[in-house]
Protein backbone atom coordinates (compact mmCIF):
# COMPACT_ATOMS: atom_id res chain seq x y z
CA UNK A 1 0.00 0.00 0.00
CA UNK A 2 1.29 3.53 -0.71
CA UNK A 3 2.55 5.69 2.08
CA UNK A 4 -0.30 7.59 3.70
CA UNK A 5 -0.50 11.35 3.52
CA UNK A 6 -1.25 11.47 7.26
CA UNK A 7 -1.03 9.35 10.39
CA UNK A 8 -3.56 6.86 9.10
CA UNK A 9 -4.57 5.45 5.72
CA UNK A 10 -7.19 7.38 3.75
CA UNK A 11 -9.94 6.13 1.47
CA UNK A 12 -12.00 7.97 -1.12
CA UNK A 13 -15.29 6.45 -2.32
CA UNK A 14 -16.53 7.72 -5.68
CA UNK A 15 -19.81 7.16 -7.50
CA UNK A 16 -21.64 9.30 -10.04
CA UNK A 17 -24.01 11.26 -7.78
CA UNK A 18 -22.37 10.72 -4.36
CA UNK A 19 -25.90 10.12 -3.17
CA UNK A 20 -26.10 6.37 -2.53
CA UNK A 21 -23.30 3.82 -2.85
CA UNK A 22 -20.38 6.09 -1.96
CA UNK A 23 -22.29 7.66 0.94
CA UNK A 24 -23.19 4.24 2.36
CA UNK A 25 -19.61 3.02 1.92
CA UNK A 26 -18.16 6.08 3.65
CA UNK A 27 -20.62 5.68 6.50
CA UNK A 28 -19.83 1.98 6.91
CA UNK A 29 -16.08 2.62 6.88
CA UNK A 30 -16.38 5.46 9.39
CA UNK A 31 -18.56 3.28 11.62
CA UNK A 32 -16.51 0.07 11.40
CA UNK A 33 -12.95 1.42 11.37
CA UNK A 34 -13.24 3.19 14.70
CA UNK A 35 -11.21 6.23 13.65
CA UNK A 36 -8.30 4.24 12.19
CA UNK A 37 -8.98 5.36 8.61
CA UNK A 38 -9.61 8.79 7.12
CA UNK A 39 -12.77 8.61 4.99
CA UNK A 40 -13.93 10.74 2.05
CA UNK A 41 -16.63 10.41 -0.59
CA UNK A 42 -17.42 12.32 -3.76
CA UNK A 43 -19.27 12.15 -7.05
CA UNK A 44 -18.36 12.88 -10.64
CA UNK A 45 -21.77 14.58 -11.06
CA UNK A 46 -23.13 15.10 -7.52
CA UNK A 47 -26.85 14.90 -6.86
CA UNK A 48 -28.84 17.48 -4.96
CA UNK A 49 -29.26 15.26 -1.89
CA UNK A 50 -28.48 11.83 -0.53
CA UNK A 51 -30.86 9.14 -1.78
CA UNK A 52 -33.72 8.86 0.79
CA UNK A 53 -33.79 5.07 0.40
CA UNK A 54 -30.06 4.93 1.25
CA UNK A 55 -30.68 7.14 4.28
CA UNK A 56 -33.52 4.84 5.42
CA UNK A 57 -31.53 1.64 4.80
CA UNK A 58 -28.56 2.92 6.81
CA UNK A 59 -30.87 4.14 9.60
CA UNK A 60 -32.12 0.55 9.92
CA UNK A 61 -28.60 -0.48 10.98
CA UNK A 62 -28.17 2.50 13.31
CA UNK A 63 -26.10 4.74 11.02
CA UNK A 64 -27.44 8.24 10.32
CA UNK A 65 -26.41 9.73 6.96
CA UNK A 66 -29.34 12.15 6.75
CA UNK A 67 -27.10 15.21 7.21
CA UNK A 68 -24.64 14.22 4.46
CA UNK A 69 -24.43 16.32 1.31
CA UNK A 70 -23.20 15.07 -2.09
CA UNK A 71 -19.76 16.50 -2.92
CA UNK A 72 -17.97 17.04 -6.23
CA UNK A 73 -14.97 14.86 -7.03
CA UNK A 74 -11.78 16.95 -7.03
CA UNK A 75 -8.24 16.17 -8.06
CA UNK A 76 -7.12 17.10 -4.53
CA UNK A 77 -9.46 14.51 -2.97
CA UNK A 78 -7.82 11.81 -5.08
CA UNK A 79 -4.29 13.10 -4.41
CA UNK A 80 -4.92 13.07 -0.66
CA UNK A 81 -6.24 9.50 -0.60
CA UNK A 82 -4.25 6.28 -0.40
CA UNK A 83 -7.09 4.18 -1.78
CA UNK A 84 -9.67 5.33 -4.33
CA UNK A 85 -12.72 3.11 -4.74
CA UNK A 86 -15.01 3.75 -7.67
CA UNK A 87 -18.56 2.47 -7.96
CA UNK A 88 -19.98 2.83 -11.45
CA UNK A 89 -18.41 6.15 -12.42
CA UNK A 90 -16.25 4.83 -15.23
CA UNK A 91 -13.12 6.73 -16.12
CA UNK A 92 -14.04 10.03 -14.45
CA UNK A 93 -11.67 9.47 -11.52
CA UNK A 94 -8.21 10.98 -12.09
CA UNK A 95 -5.36 8.49 -11.79
CA UNK A 96 -2.15 9.26 -9.93
CA UNK A 97 0.89 7.00 -9.59
CA UNK A 98 1.29 5.32 -6.20
CA UNK A 99 -2.40 5.22 -5.38
CA UNK A 100 -4.39 2.03 -5.03
CA UNK A 101 -7.52 1.91 -7.19
CA UNK A 102 -10.42 -0.50 -6.77
CA UNK A 103 -13.68 -0.67 -8.69
CA UNK A 104 -16.59 -2.18 -6.80
CA UNK A 105 -19.33 -3.50 -9.08
CA UNK A 106 -22.52 -2.59 -7.21
CA UNK A 107 -26.09 -2.04 -8.32
CA UNK A 108 -27.12 1.61 -8.42
CA UNK A 109 -29.68 2.43 -5.72
CA UNK A 110 -30.93 5.51 -7.64
CA UNK A 111 -34.68 5.39 -8.02
CA UNK A 112 -34.93 2.22 -5.90
CA UNK A 113 -36.93 1.70 -2.74
CA UNK A 114 -35.54 0.59 0.60
CA UNK A 115 -36.23 -3.10 -0.18
CA UNK A 116 -33.89 -2.91 -3.20
CA UNK A 117 -31.27 -0.84 -1.34
CA UNK A 118 -30.87 -3.22 1.62
CA UNK A 119 -28.90 -5.87 -0.33
CA UNK A 120 -26.64 -3.14 -1.77
CA UNK A 121 -26.08 -1.77 1.75
CA UNK A 122 -25.19 -5.25 3.01
CA UNK A 123 -22.84 -5.96 0.09
CA UNK A 124 -21.08 -2.66 0.73
CA UNK A 125 -20.64 -3.59 4.40
CA UNK A 126 -18.99 -6.88 3.41
CA UNK A 127 -16.62 -5.09 1.00
CA UNK A 128 -15.77 -2.46 3.62
CA UNK A 129 -15.01 -5.11 6.24
CA UNK A 130 -12.59 -6.80 3.82
CA UNK A 131 -11.00 -3.44 2.98
CA UNK A 132 -10.38 -2.69 6.66
CA UNK A 133 -8.51 -5.97 7.11
CA UNK A 134 -6.14 -5.06 4.27
CA UNK A 135 -5.39 -1.41 5.07
CA UNK A 136 -5.88 -1.06 8.85
CA UNK A 137 -5.89 -4.47 10.56
CA UNK A 138 -6.41 -4.44 14.32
Amino acid sequence: MPESTGDKPSVLFVCVHNAGRSQMAAAWLTHLAGGRIEVRSAGSSPGERVNPAAVAAMAEVGIDISAEIPKILTVDAVKESDVCITMGCGDTCPVFPGKRYLDWKLDDPAGQGVDAVRPIRDEIKTLVEALITTIAPV
